[in-house]
């Protein structure tokens, strides 16, 4: 019997959980070839902060898998092999291999999209002089590496206060060199938390020697051959190396006129994760999410997404209609900014305004542990915000912040959005209580019982 052809593009997060459950569900009946259009298979970008500061065993353990770790004689991983078109009436991809510049076509029966995407460099003049970097892949990862050590760089200059550019800021502080980060938005961090927790971060990234810029418009970089200076609307920044950190574009390029997609290049699935093709999927960074607290689709560019929806998609790859669609996700991701941490899930005041979904906010502080346990031995401030809905108060999002790290609340927040909690639910759901940890009521308990009027909780 012949065996069914699989093929998966990208070799990222959701090609790899593509492998894993095709071969937990169908073994050796199904033929996988995953094609990687780059040299490395699956660097993980969201290690890189942990490669620059030295916090990994070696630049190339940072990644998902490596093509040796599919030995299976019905796996097939071809890097430096880019899909460049689909063709839907003979069900078979055309690819051109990097090493002889040759093209042929692959036949498939199922076809899962993973392709990712890549990171914008600003559309203005001098992106392409020297020492002017992105941040995102193997080949970036080693290049920014070299340039921490290298003593003629003295001022670095991060665009982007996202996570992304925040991390590169704060390996390149640590590694003594005088950083400016600049954000076209009013604060930093400002799509993923309110100006409560803001606020805070943006005086501790002060604190630890990082110029912020926020409002700040780039006109262009300038320099002879080599960057030597920002110029932005109101000023010159001289610097030695600029990171670009301002987001990313969906690597589809090549599917358009064949996949459906979006004005702003997003593949278009159905509730099933199917596009406009038959046995074509779509799965991971390229692709709108469903958000189950915006109940939409957004864009949510993160490695727990396109794990669950690659495994959602395998375990339905064989059944003319599927016997459920999706059921969405939440949302949720972590970060450390110097002594600081925090964890976010699901929508905030900016992303729920953008989906246009109506939200409260509550924003509490307190200690974490009780009264009588002084600061010196651990008893540090917390900030939790909670969003819900004003009406049902379903929660619809919260975030978690504090120099002591207490991200794995961020857990249950994500499960708390999951199952559709509200306020009143979390104010009285049970945890453990030791004074060494927590208090007599959980923190997320009293932001809870706090968001609903209630008196405060003295202990």
């Amino acid at each position: 019997m012949e065996k069914t052809q699989v093929i998966i593009v990208g070799a990222s997060h959701g090609g790899h959980q593509s492998i894993l459950e095709l071969l937990s569900r169908y073994g050796e009946d199904v033929e996988i070839t995953l094609f990687e259009s780059g040299d490395y298979v699956s660097f993980m970008s969201c290690g890189m902060e942990l490669y620059l500061e030295d916090q990994v065993t070696d630049v190339n353990d940072v990644r998902n898998f490596r093509p040796e770790n599919f030995p299976q004689p019905n796996v097939h991983i071809l890097n430096n092999h880019e899909v460049t078109a689909i063709n839907e009436e003979k069900k078979t991809v055309t690819v051109r291999s990097a090493s002889d510049d040759q093209t042929k076509e692959y036949p498939y029966d199922k076809l899962i999209l993973s392709s990712g995407v890549t990171p914008n460099a600003l559309p203005v003049p001098g992106t392409d002089l020297e020492n002017v970097y992105l941040m995102r892949g193997y080949n970036w990862a080693t290049k920014i590496k070299a340039k921490l050590e290298d003593p003629s760089v003295k001022n670095v200059a991060v665009i982007g206060a996202g996570y992304i550019g925040i991390e590169a800021a704060e390996a390149f502080r640590k590694a003594g060199k005088e950083v400016t980060l600049l954000d076209v938005i009013d604060r930093p961090l400002g799509t993923y938390l309110d100006s409560e927790m803001t606020d805070i971060l943006a005086k501790h990234l002060s604190d630890n020697g990082i110029e912020v810029m926020t409002n700040a418009k780039i006109e262009a970089f300038t320099g002879d051959e080599k960057v030597e200076a920002i110029k932005t609307s109101d000023q010159e920044i001289p610097v030695d190396l600029v990171i670009q950190a301002a987001g990313v574009k969906a690597n589809t390029e090549w599917l358009k006129g064949t996949v459906d997609l979006d004005d702003r290049g997003w593949i278009q699935t159905n509730e099933y994760l199917q596009t406009n093709l038959p046995d074509v999927y779509a799965v991971g960074d390229a692709t709108l999410a469903y958000s189950i607290p915006a109940r939409k689709k957004m864009p949510i560019a993160l490695a727990t997404v396109a794990r669950r929806e690659a495994r959602y998609v395998v375990q339905h790859l064989f059944e003319k209609i599927p016997s459920k669609p999706f059921g969405g996700v939440v949302g949720s991701s972590a970060l450390s900014v110097f002594d600081y941490h925090f964890a976010a899930s699901g929508l905030n005041s900016f992303t729920a305004a953008k989906a246009g979904v109506e939200i409260r906010s509550a924003y509490y502080e307190d200690t974490l542990r009780p009264k009588y346990v002084p600061e010196k031995h651990g008893n540090t401030k917390v900030s939790i915000q909670l969003f819900f809905d004003p009406m049902t108060h379903q929660i619809l999002g919260g975030a978690v912040l504090s120099d002591y790290d207490i991200t794995a609340q961020g857990n249950v927040l994500a499960l708390a959005v999951q199952k559709k909690l509200t306020v009143e639910e979390l104010a009285e759901a049970d945890f453990f209580f030791q004074p060494g940890f927590d208090r007599q009521w959980s923190m997320l308990n009293l932001a809870a019982q706090q968001a609903l009027g209630e008196e405060p909780f003295v202990e």
